[in-house]
Formats: C-alpha cells, sequence, structure tokens
C-alpha cells in the first residue's frame, strides 16, 4: 500500500483515527487528529507503570518487597464503596493465581505490561495513588490525558470520572521514557526509564503495530483495546534507521461496534504500522503532497 493509498483509506474509515509517526527525540513527521481525544483502554498502564518507578525512587515504597494480592479497590468516586476486577475480563492468569498470596509490586507491574493485566493494574494503583499517576502525564508535557480511575471502577464511570488519552500525549510520555529528556521534567531517572524499555520490549500481546513489522525488530511497546477501540503505541527500533515513535489511535461510534469492528481496526493499526516501517528512511514520505504534518502541541 503507497502513502496516498494509506491517506485515501484513512479518509474512508469510519469513526476517529489519530496518528503520530516521527523520529525518537524529534518532531513528529506526520500527524493525524493527534490531539483528539480517546477512551485510554490499557494504554494508560504507560503512566500507572511511570508512577512506580518514580515512587520508588522517592523511596515511597519498596517495589520488590511483596504486598497482599487481593481483588478489592477503592473507588475514585468519593461516595461508592469498593470495587472488584472480573477474572474473565482479565489476560493474565498468573496474576489471578496468585489472589490472597503475595507477589512484588514490579512483579505486578511487569504483568500489567506483557500480559496487560487488570488485577495488577488496579493494585499497583491502590499503592501509588491516582495523583502519582497524573503527575507522569504532567511531566511528559501531555495536555489532554487523564487517568481519573482504575479498570472497571464502575461507580465512577457512571460519575464520568474516566481515562483519556490522546496519539500526542502517548507520544510525549513514550519518547520521555525512551530518551529520558526532560520535558517539565524527567519521568524518571536513566535507570528507571531503561527498566520501563525492557519491560515494553518484553511485551507479549503483539498485535497491532507489531503485526506490521518484520519478525524480530525490536519495539517497545503498549496496546489497549475495548469494544469499538483499538490503540498501539510503541517506539521502534529497526536495526538500519533510526528508532522513531508510532501512535495510532482508533475509536468506532457505538452504532458502529461489532467483532467485526474491532478485527478491522486491528489490521488498520498493522497497516498503518507496515507503512510507517516501509517509510523508515525518510519518514517525511508519509506526508500528503501539499498538505505538512500538524505541528507538535506547544508546552503546557
Amino acid at each position: 500500500m503507497a502513502a496516498g493509498d494509506l491517506h485515501a483509506r484513512l479518509d474512508r474509515e469510519p469513526g476517529t483515527i489519530s496518528v503520530y509517526v516521527g523520529p525518537l527525540g524529534a518532531p513528529p513527521t506526520w500527524t493525524r487528529h493527534a490531539e483528539a481525544t480517546h477512551y485510554a483502554a490499557s494504554t494508560m498502564k504507560l503512566a500507572v507503570l511511570a508512577a512506580l518507578h518514580r515512587a520508588a525512587e522517592a523511596g515511597h515504597l519498596d517495589p520488590d518487597a511483596p504486598v497482599e494480592v487481593v481483588n478489592r479497590f477503592t473507588s475514585a468516586r468519593p461516595d461508592a464503596p469498593p470495587y472488584s476486577c472480573r477474572r474473565a475480563y482479565d489476560n493474565d492468569e498468573a496474576v489471578w493465581d496468585r489472589l490472597e498470596g503475595r507477589a512484588s509490586l514490579r512483579w505486578l507491574a511487569e504483568r500489567m505490561i506483557v500480559r496487560s493485566s487488570n488485577l495488577a493494574t488496579n493494585l499497583v494503583i491502590e499503592h501509588v495513588g491516582l495523583p502519582a499517576v497524573a503527575e507522569v502525564w504532567r511531566l511528559a508535557g501531555a495536555r489532554h490525558s487523564v487517568t481519573g480511575r482504575g479498570i472497571e471502577d464502575f461507580a465512577a464511570r457512571d460519575a464520568q470520572i474516566t481515562n483519556l488519552v490522546t496519539a500526542a500525549d502517548l507520544a510525549a510520555l513514550l519518547g520521555a521514557v525512551a530518551t529520558g529528556a526532560n520535558r517539565p521534567g524527567p519521568i524518571a531517572s536513566p535507570a528507571g526509564c531503561a527498566a520501563m524499555l525492557d519491560v515494553l520490549c518484553a511485551q507479549q500481546i503483539r498485535q497491532d503495530v507489531a503485526e506490521g513489522l518484520p519478525p524480530g525488530i525490536r519495539l517497545a511497546h503498549k496496546n489497549g483495546w475495548v469494544r469499538g477501540v483499538r490503540h498501539g503505541a510503541a517506539v521502534v527500533y529497526p536495526d538500519d534507521a533510526a528508532p522513531y515513535l508510532l501512535v495510532v489511535c482508533t475509536t468506532v461510534d457505538d452504532d458502529q461496534t461489532n467483532a467485526q469492528a474491532d478485527v478491522d481496526a486491528n489490521q488498520l493499526v498493522a497497516d498503518i504500522s507496515r507503512e510507517v516501517w516501509q517509510a523508515r528512511h525518510d519518514l517525511t514520505a508519509l506526508t500528503p503532497a501539499g498538505s505538512p504534518a500538524t505541528p507538535p502541541p506547544s508546552p503546557r
């Protein structure tokens, strides 16, 4: 598929499709609705991972100390009772097998990324706190993204407390981790950023962005999906070109949501990833003729 064909295809696709492409540590070369907000799905786990590393480096917790693995969490809605997760809605039996036992926060954070465990995510949030996650977004220079609640906190959801991301904000957070660059402030120490990248590179759910790449290509990746939503956020490390950021967020309207739409969205993200890979030596080739790339967001 040529770049022009890709642009024409995106114009025909239903819903909102946001894309951010650019070399690591440089302005983007191609953006499309990169500031549009989407329900975050599991991409919010990137900010939770960073919050844990920051808390550990500040001495607020020991990531290697064992904690109780429970399925009872504090709702972000102040007047709501505790909530819990559904095992059938999770992707990681390993965490559920430790229910009522103990595990380290470091191990839970790894399972939160490599298997996208919801139970592990809520356990980490319970220990680091949502304000710490909000601070990560601020330090990354995010403009619109927010992590307002844990996963399956339906009382908070009903009170309009939600989790949102944009392609530009996810790229800013990933870029800050991958380069260790200061935005308003460092996300973590160089060692902490390197540890986070190692976890992201160990991703086991190799769908969407990963499916558009040749086998064996190193990438630091987190995806997220619920019915009608499919996101992929990655740093790709080619052997023969500079590393680049690719974030794709897709959301379709409720009346267009079905199982086939979810399959199609996954394939769309893979196709965009494949096109970007083919243009890795000159990412500016992705920009439509006569239509310069959207400029990067201004710092807050």
